[in-house]
């Protein structure tokens, strides 16, 4: 029986290595129907669950695995990662625990408690994991990459460029890896770009790949002064990119309707009261428009925390109104959480941040995104403070155009979409303003990058804190930075990028064109 068993698990285990996920979830059926109290075969459920991104089955599969045996730290390790992604940070420390008991060596493993604790805002303890990932399996590009990254965050940029460098030199052909070197340093010669250029061909069906590299040569190409090459590689790497995802522009416009016409004026003085508690302070608006020097400028005063780009929030909202579509906004969504109890939502945010929040009076969740978020937090967390980053709309949306993100902001690999969804989000941003007038703080990056020190004081003293010198020597933190901007926040204010978009006028004629015909003006 158990020579069968172990026959059925190989072709699982093989067909998933392989992509081949339909065989692969036959074998897992066979083999349950086989052997039902097998843990490997319901970890194996679990592994193909994770890959059709059927979550609350990976979920309950790797649950079975546990109960089976208790000291299968990989099942442990992925119900930490799903329980940390869906905002359940207490069952996430849980099962973080029981790796922990078990002390596992699996460098797999390893590297996953890596990534959740990269995920709890623990860069350092992540850190740790990674190194021992490493160490146990050396010259394992997937593992140095996670390490790499993870140091990126730290601001140990020399140490994560070696890296990128020895996944290079191990796999030639590893346009992440490239990607992350590109961003890691600031070139000085063409000889990475022609290095990457070699690469465009054996990559031309993998538009993933040209993705990564066409950013990477239009970075490098940018740092080298060469406008006209790093706009054609930006716009390659953007229409490579834009092939990959899939961007609902008439949903949006739905969405940001409905928002309007939910959140009102009366709809808030209708509701009833929300958590008292005022140590939240929101940063939000565009990505790529100063959010993070902002964050770092208020969480170099002593009284605050930065607790990261946080989905507990949005999280929360999901929770409570028990809404499954795996889009993570939708016009059903915000129409169930208009109709939720604020304190619970404040209540839940609350729970559900606090590990990460930190132990001082005040924290900052810097997630942009959450200016859709605006009418809910103001009801929920009343005494909270929101702080939008305004920012000119061609420099804002050229700033997200040249931007590789992860797996959000799907309208910005089109220069016409991301024109059309930066005027509806002004749009949006000023209905805000007009309904809950004082409650929302703008704040201008173009004044505070050109004037620090002003800009800075009147920010802290809105958000009720006293004046502290180290605010504007928010480039000296050791803190942890997880987002696109973790090198560039590692110096003081600059204004190289205020009217960049100008070096690439004629070629972004689209955009331009697009904001007019929705009535936003461009300065000369």
């Amino acid at each position: 029986m158990s020579s069968e068993l172990n026959s059925f698990l190989k072709q699982g285990f093989d067909a998933l290595n392989r992509g081949a996920l339909d065989e692969a979830g036959e074998a897992c059926r066979t083999a349950i129907q086989f052997a039902p109290d097998s843990p490997q075969a319901h970890f194996l459920v679990g592994l193909v669950a994770l890959e059709t991104s059927e979550r609350a089955l990976a979920h309950r599969a790797f649950k079975s695995v546990i109960k089976l045996d208790r000291d299968h730290a990989a099942a442990w390790a992925h119900l930490a990662r799903l329980n940390s992604s869906e905002g359940r940070v207490a069952q996430a420390e849980l099962a973080l625990r029981e790796t922990r008991r078990i002390k596992p060596r699996d460098p797999m493993v390893l590297d996953l408690i890596g990534t959740v604790l990269s995920q709890l805002g623990e860069y350092e303890a992540a850190k740790a994991f990674f190194a021992r990932a490493n160490t146990t399996a050396p010259k394992q590009p997937q593992y140095m990459m996670n390490l790499a990254n993870n140091l990126v965050f730290l601001g140990e940029i020399d140490t994560a460029a070696a890296i990128f460098r020895d996944v290079i030199a191990l796999q030639p052909n590893s346009p992440q890896a490239h990607w992350g070197l590109a961003n890691a340093v600031k070139a000085v010669d063409d000889r990475h770009i022609k290095q990457m250029q070699k690469l465009l061909q054996p990559n031309r069906r993998n538009p993933r790949g040209l993705g990564f590299l066409n950013y990477a040569i239009g970075k490098e190409n940018e740092d080298l002064g060469n406008w006209s090459e790093a706009f054609d590689a930006f716009a390659a790497g953007a229409k490579a990119r834009r092939t990959t995802v899939e961007y609902d522009e008439a949903a949006e416009i739905e969405m940001f309707a409905a928002l309007k016409s939910l959140f009102t004026s009366e709809w808030l003085s209708r509701c009833s009261p929300g958590h008292p508690d005022k140590s939240p302070i929101f940063v939000l608006g565009q990505p790529r428009t100063g959010t993070t020097l902002i964050e770092r400028i208020i969480t170099s005063h002593s009284q605050v925390h930065s607790a990261g780009e946080l989905q507990q929030f949005g999280l929360a909202i999901r929770r409570l109104t028990a809404h499954e579509n795996p889009k993570r906004f939708s016009v059903e969504l915000f129409r169930g959480a208009a109709d939720l109890d604020p304190r619970k939502v404040g209540e839940t945010y609350l729970q559900t941040a606090a590990r990460m929040r930190g132990r001082t009076p005040r924290f900052v969740d810097k997630l942009p995104v959450n200016y859709l978020n605006i009418p809910l937090i103001l009801a929920a967390l009343p005494n909270a403070r929101i702080v939008h980053l305004v920012r000119d709309p061609m420099d804002a949306c050229f700033a997200s155009f040249k931007q590789l993100f992860a797996d959000a902001y799907l309208h910005s690999y089109d220069q016409q979409e991301m024109a059309r969804h930066h005027a509806r989000y002004r749009d949006l941003m000023a209905y805000f303003h007009q309904a809950f007038p004082g409650r929302i703080i703008d704040v201008s990056y173009e004044d505070t990058a050109r004037d620090l020190e002003p800009n800075a004081r009147a920010l802290i003293e809105r958000l009720g804190l006293p004046w502290e010198d180290a605010c504007l020597n928010f480039h000296e933190s050791r803190e942890g930075v997880a987002t696109a901007s973790a090198v560039q926040v590692r110096e003081p204010a600059h204004t190289r990028s205020i009217g960049r978009w100008r070096r690439y006028e004629r070629q972004l004629e689209p955009m331009r064109s697009a904001l007019a015909q929705q009535g936003i003006a461009i300065s000369e």
